[in-house]
């Protein structure tokens, strides 16, 4: 077993700046993405749907951490929206599954590109060619955080 020890002054740093940078990044890039009649919820689950045709209200509450109740209000505007259908589970009929329907799938990928489209043009504007290089290093760093 391990010995526990404190932190280094640099990692707790370096741990406070990830957070906030990456909190604030991810507000800009969501808004990047124009959402027009959809709120930042909305566009979200229409984001997730995408990687994961045919998740329940219950899994997408819980991806966004959110109320089953609130999930559902907000699957019920999709719907209106004609961006979301439900459709029964074909492994078990008592289950409902959320879906995107065809202009779902357009607005989701419209939003993606967006989003895309507005970093890469924030990196050549406001980054040196040794800064994006940088920011590349550094994402191989973060990612190794996420893999045990």
């Amino acid at each position: 077993m391990s010995e526990h020890r404190e932190p280094s002054p640099s990692a707790v740093r370096a741990s406070r700046d990830v957070r906030a940078v990456i909190g604030r990044l991810r507000r800009r890039i969501r808004a990047a993405g124009d959402t027009g009649d959809m709120s930042l919820t909305q566009a979200s689950v229409l984001a997730r749907l995408t990687d994961n045709e045919g998740l329940t209200v219950s899994d997408l509450a819980a991806i966004e951490g959110m109320r089953h109740q609130s999930m559902t209000t907000t699957v019920a505007a999709l719907t209106g929206l004609g961006l979301v259908e439900r459709r029964r589970d074909p492994g078990d009929g008592r289950r409902l599954l959320i879906a995107l329907t065809a202009e779902g799938r357009r607005r989701a990928e419209e939003g993606r590109q967006a989003r895309g489209e507005w970093l890469a043009a924030q990196l050549q504007e406001k980054c040196t060619e040794e800064e994006r290089q940088t920011v590349i290093a550094a994402m191989a760093v973060l990612e190794r955080l996420v893999h045990d």
